[in-house]
């Protein structure tokens, strides 16, 4: 089931970072790129920070080929993604949840402690979204009031908990997925934020 989710969470980044794209008005070699940064950018930087090299896409084409994938079917029904906001906040929201979970399997394979597992998953999750708004000129939405990465942050706490529950594997990584695109679903229908501070200089 874990590496189901890669896989899921591979592909519907790349529709992401796809969409991302057509909404910008980039040529398709752009639109691959921002695809390719978008699903694979966390996972490059926090397998470089752990020492895992060569990263993972690089010992593993069939990343690269769903990227491939996401990105022929993005342009192929994009007509029938008309809704391209809705669209992208969906597919970015799912990604969130199971790239997470893959950064916390990463961190937990080299014993690492709980909060850098956490942090870990927070990276994974959401620095290919990062690399992305940098690159089609946006402020990254983890930078923002919107709660994005505490999302990552409370759904790794889960995690952990449900581990201490004697219950099995695949139990937690659904309900621990389930629970951040929930929570991120939530949070923006009812408008929840983080404060935001100002300072008058």
């Amino acid at each position: 089931m874990f590496q189901l989710l890669d896989f899921i969470g591979t592909f519907v980044f790349a529709v992401s970072g796809v969409l991302t794209g057509l909404n910008k008005k980039l040529d398709l070699f752009g639109v691959f790129i921002i695809a390719f940064v978008t699903a694979l950018g966390g996972g490059t930087l926090r397998d470089v920070l752990i020492g895992r090299t060569p990263v993972g896409w690089m010992l593993d084409l069939q990343y690269v080929y769903l990227i491939v994938i996401g990105f022929v079917v993005a342009i192929v029904f994009r007509k029938k993604l008309d809704k391209l906001r809705v669209s992208m906040f969906l597919f970015d929201t799912i990604g969130l949840g199971i790239f997470t979970l893959i950064g916390l399997e990463k961190g937990i394979e080299k014993d690492l402690h709980p909060i850098v597992c956490v942090a870990l998953g927070a990276m994974t999750a959401t620095f290919g979204g990062v690399i992305r708004d940098i690159l089609c000129n946006e402020i990254p939405v983890v930078f923002r009031r919107e709660i994005y990465a505490t999302v990552c942050i409370l759904g790794g706490v889960l995690f952990f908990v449900l581990q201490n529950c004697n219950v099995s594997n695949d139990f937690i990584y659904l309900t621990t997925t389930v629970f951040m695109i929930v929570l991120r679903l939530l949070a923006v229908k009812y408008k929840w934020y983080l404060p935001t501070l100002y300072y008058k200089g």
